[in-house]
C-alpha cells in the first residue's frame, strides 16, 4: 500500500484537483484507492459528493473512532473516501495539549488492512498546522502540485524545507515522490519561464507530465465528477491519465 500526501500550502495550486483526478485515473487502472480529505474546506469530499456525513475524519481525531468505520464507498469502482468536515478548523485547539497528537492519523492508518488498498491519497490543508503534520507523519511519500506562477516557487522552497524537517524529526521514511506542474498555459511567457525554473532547480523530482490549464477541470468539480466522467477526451483527462501512468511506474522503486 502506497501512502501519499498531496500538499501545497498555497491555495489554487491544483491540490484538490490532483487528488480527485489522480485517484480516478488510478482506479481506471484497477488500483484500489482510499482518498482521505484532511482539508477543513472539504473540497475533495464535495467534489466526490460526500459533503454531509455524521462520521468523518474529525471523528477520528477527536472521538478516536477507527478510520475503517468512516470509510465511504464512492460510486466509481476501486475508490473509497474518508470525508472531511468544517469542524476540522477547531482541531488545532482541541489537540493542543494532546501528547503525540502529530501521530494520530499514522496510528489509524496502520490499523487498516493494507491489502485492501493499493494507494492512500491524502488531500492536505493549505497550511502547515497539526493536520498537515499528521499527514506527513503518516505517509511514505509526498506529491507537490505547483501552479506555474513565480509566487509559487518561493513557497515551494519553504515547503520542501518543512518536509525535510519532518523527515529528520518525525518520519525518516518520508520521501518526495515528485512535483507536478499544474495550470500550465504554454501560450504565456510567464508559464514557460516558471516551467524552465522548475526544470533547472528541481529536475530530479519533477514529473514529466504537466497538467495544462483546462476549464473542463473546473467545470467537472461543479458537477461533482472526476474529469473522466465529465469530459473523457479533454486535455485535463489526457494529462491526469499520463500523470497516473508515471505514478504507477514509480512502484518499481
Amino acid at each position: 500500500m502506497r501512502s501519499i500526501a498531496i500538499i501545497n500550502q498555497k491555495g489554487g495550486s491544483g491540490k484538490t484537483t490532483t487528488t480527485v483526478n489522480l485517484a480516478a485515473a488510478l482506479a481506471e487502472k484497477k488500483k484500489n484507492v482510499l482518498v482521505i480529505d484532511l482539508d477543513p474546506q472539504a473540497s475533495t469530499s464535495q467534489w466526490l459528493g460526500l459533503d454531509a456525513h455524521d462520521k468523518n475524519i474529525y471523528s477520528v481525531f477527536v472521538e478516536q473512532i477507527p478510520l475503517s468505520r468512516i470509510i465511504k464507498k464512492y460510486e466509481q469502482k476501486h475508490i473509497w473516501v474518508v470525508p472531511s468536515s468544517t469542524w476540522l478548523i477547531g482541531v488545532e485547539k482541541v489537540l493542543a495539549h494532546e501528547v503525540g497528537s502529530e501521530t494520530i492519523l499514522k496510528m489509524h492508518l496502520e490499523q487498516l488492512d493494507h491489502k485492501q488498498f493499493d494507494y492512500v491519497l491524502i488531500d492536505c490543508p493549505p497550511t502547515l498546522g497539526i493536520l498537515t503534520v499528521n499527514a506527513l507523519c503518516a505517509v511514505q511519500e509526498v506529491i507537490v502540485p505547483v501552479e506555474t506562477r513565480f509566487m509559487a516557487l518561493s513557497g515551494l522552497v519553504h515547503l520542501l524545507q518543512t518536509i525535510e524537517v519532518i523527515k529528520q524529526r518525525l518520519n525518516p521514511a518520508l520521501t518526495i515522490a515528485g512535483i507536478v506542474p499544474c495550470r500550465v498555459d504554454s501560450r504565456t511567457k510567464h508559464s514557460k519561464e516558471v516551467m524552465d525554473e522548475l526544470k533547472d532547480n528541481f529536475k530530479e523530482i519533477l514529473y514529466k507530465t504537466a497538467i495544462r490549464e483546462n476549464i473542463k477541470l473546473s467545470e467537472a468539480s461543479s458537477f461533482a465528477k472526476p474529469i473522466f466522467e465529465y469530459d473523457d477526451e479533454s486535455n485535463g483527462a489526457l494529462d491526469y491519465r499520463a500523470f497516473a501512468r508515471e505514478v504507477i511506474k514509480q512502484e518499481a522503486r
